[in-house]
């Protein structure tokens, strides 16, 4: 049985490879909002950051999310993201231990 090729997508704040499972796709529409895509699917420019709330203040600070989306971010969506991160990190924590 062959193996499956495991999707690589870059951190836009790291600059690390790592697999697109074990990172989180944020996606600009045509209207030029910002909205978290989990299922990795809308459609959209989209950028890649790893599931680590350290990256996303780093990201945050240095907009590096708004450059390489080329849109606006406020604040408010940076916290959000971060909830959304504690949330798939506890679901990951949860699915390891069964």
């Amino acid at each position: 049985m062959q193996k499956r090729k495991v999707p690589m997508r870059k951190c836009i704040a790291s600059g690390e490879m790592k697999p697109k499972n074990d990172m989180v796709r944020i996606v600009r529409n045509k209207e030029g909002e910002v909205s978290i895509d989990p299922s990795g699917k809308k459609n959209g420019r989209g950028a890649y950051i790893t599931l680590d709330a350290a990256l996303v203040l780093q990201a945050k600070n240095k907009n590096l999310i708004n450059q390489a989306l080329n849109a606006n971010v406020e604040d408010s969506f940076y916290d959000e993201l971060i909830e959304y991160i504690d949330y798939r990190q506890a679901r990951l924590e949860i699915e390891n231990e069964q």
